[in-house]
């Protein structure tokens, strides 16, 4: 049973930098995806980035793109989430999520990870 255990949220102004940490436990090969997603009052899971660990092929959403990186460090086990130009409407709590067999249509949808962290408050507000 993987668990994932994220850091690095908090409160800051728009237009400021934070980086998500996501420290995982286990082995990754084949297949594994680690991926984040984010959470706000009132709307479903919305998809943020995610990266096959071996290729490091990375995605994102279009909400997202060229502000925001993910990373992986393969030998602490641990992904990133570098968040530039941070806006309002990035607030949320955001979630670490993890399979071991992830496709490659797959690797936007929440439903298909298997292991998720706790999740994280990131907070842009004036």
């Amino acid at each position: 049973q993987a668990q994932l255990l994220e850091s690095g949220g908090g409160l800051v102004q728009p237009g400021a930098s934070l980086r998500l940490s996501c420290a995982a436990s286990g082995s990754a090969s084949g297949q594994y995806a680690m991926g984040w997603f984010r959470m706000t009052p009132g709307k479903e899971r919305e998809f943020v980035a995610t990266i096959r660990w071996n290729s490091g092929a990375t995605y994102y959403s279009d909400s997202v793109k060229g502000r925001f990186t993910i990373s992986r460090d393969k030998a602490k086990l641990t992904g990133y989430l570098q968040m530039n130009d941070l806006r309002p409407e990035d607030t949320g709590t955001y979630y670490c999520a993890a399979d071991p067999a992830i496709i490659l249509s797959s690797m936007r949808d929440s439903r298909r990870y298997r292991y998720w962290g706790q999740g994280t408050q990131v907070t842009v507000s004036s």
